[in-house]
C-alpha cells in the first residue's frame, strides 16, 4: 500500500532532472554550423583536385572546376606516376616515392626508438644533469630550421654524407628528437609510479623495465609519435631540396618540379593527380591509426 502511494506521489510530482535541450537550439546551430563550414573549407579543395585529376584537358578548358567529369580518365594519374617530366628525367613521381620511403622509414624508426628511451630515462631515472639535458632538448624544439641549415651543410659535408639519403635521415632524426622526447617523457611520467618502484624492488634493471613494463603500456604514444614523424618527414620540402642531389629528391621535391615545369602545355589534371598521390601516405597513416592518436593525446602526451 505504501509503495503504491509513493509511486502516485512521484507521478504527481512530474518529471525530474534538467529539461532536454532542443536539437535546434542556438548553441547547437552555432557549433554544428561552424563545424560544417570548416569541413567544407578543407574538403572543397580536395574535391576540386579529385574531379580535375579525372578529367581530360579539353574538358578542363571549359572552365567549370566544380563540375564532375563527363568522361572519367585515369591517364593523368598514370602520367603523374610514371611519365611526367621533372627536369631532365621523365619518370614521374615513382622515383621520388621510393626515395621518400627510404628516407621516412629509417628516420621514423630511429627517432622514435631513441626518443622513447630518452623520455623513459628522464621520467623514471633521475640521473645527474637530467634537467639541463631536458632544457637543451626543449630549446632545440623551438629553434627555426632555417637558422640551422648552413651549419648542418658544413657538418654533413665533413662527415661525407652531404647530398645522400643517409645525410637526410640523420637530419630528420635529429630534428625530430626534441619534441618526441618531450612527448615520451610526459607520457611515461603519467604512468603509475608504483609499477616502476615494484619492478625495482623485484630487481629489474633499466632495460627490463623499459621492454617488459613500459613498452606494452605505451602503444598510444608510439602511434602519436609515428603520425607526427611520418607526416612531418614525408611532407618535408626544405630539407629534401637542400640536403640531397636530384637523383635522391623525395616525392615533395619531385611534385614541385612537375607543377612548376615550364616545358610544354600546363597539364592541370596531371598536377592535381600528382598532388593527391604525394599526400596519400600521410593521409592513409592518419586514417588507419587516428583513433589511437586521439587516445595517445588524451592519455597525457601533451601534459606538463
Amino acid at each position: 500500500m505504501k509503495r503504491h502511494e509513493a509511486e502516485d506521489t512521484r507521478i504527481k510530482a512530474g518529471p525530474r532532472g534538467s529539461k532536454p535541450r532542443s536539437a535546434l537550439s542556438r548553441r547547437n546551430i552555432i557549433v554544428y554550423g561552424t563545424l560544417i563550414l570548416v569541413a567544407v573549407y578543407y574538403l572543397l579543395p580536395l574535391y576540386v583536385m579529385i574531379v580535375t585529376s579525372l578529367k581530360g584537358m579539353p574538358e578542363i578548358r571549359v572552365g567549370n572546376i566544380f563540375a564532375p567529369p563527363l568522361e572519367i580518365t585515369f591517364e593523368p594519374w598514370v602520367k603523374a606516376w610514371a611519365e611526367a617530366c621533372t627536369g631532365l628525367n621523365c619518370d614521374g613521381l615513382s622515383r621520388g616515392f621510393w626515395n621518400s620511403v627510404r628516407i621516412t622509414v629509417p628516420s621514423v624508426l630511429i627517432s622514435i626508438a631513441v626518443a622513447s628511451v630518452n623520455g623513459y630515462a628522464l621520467a623514471n631515472w633521475r640521473f645527474k644533469g637530467a634537467d639541463l639535458f631536458f632544457t637543451i632538448l626543449i630549446i632545440g624544439a623551438f629553434i627555426p630550421y632555417q637558422v640551422m641549415i648552413y651549419p648542418i651543410v658544413i657538418v654533413l659535408r665533413e662527415m661525407g654524407v652531404y647530398g645522400t639519403l643517409t645525410g637526410l635521415v640523420i637530419v630528420h632524426t635529429i630534428f625530430g628528437m626534441p619534441i618526441l622526447t618531450l612527448l615520451f617523457r610526459n607520457y611515461f611520467a603519467g604512468l603509475p609510479e608504483e609499477l616502476f618502484k615494484a619492478a625495482r624492488v623485484d630487481g629489474a634493471g633499466f632495460w627490463t623495465i623499459y621492454l617488459k613494463i613500459m613498452l606494452p603500456m605505451s602503444l598510444p604514444i608510439f602511434v602519436v609519435a609515428m603520425i607526427l614523424q611520418v607526416t612531418g618527414i614525408w611532407n618535408d620540402f626544405l630539407f629534401g631540396v637542400v640536403f640531397t642531389r636530384p637523383e635522391y629528391y623525395p616525392m615533395t621535391v619531385q611534385l614541385n618540379n612537375i607543377v612548376n615545369s615550364v616545358q610544354g602545355v600546363k597539364e592541370y589534371n596531371v598536377n592535381m593527380a600528382a598532388t593527391i598521390l604525394t599526400g596519400l601516405v600521410p593521409l592513409t597513416v592518419y586514417f588507419v591509426s587516428g583513433r589511437l592518436f586521439v587516445r595517445g593525446i588524451a592519455a597525457g602526451a601533451v601534459k606538463g
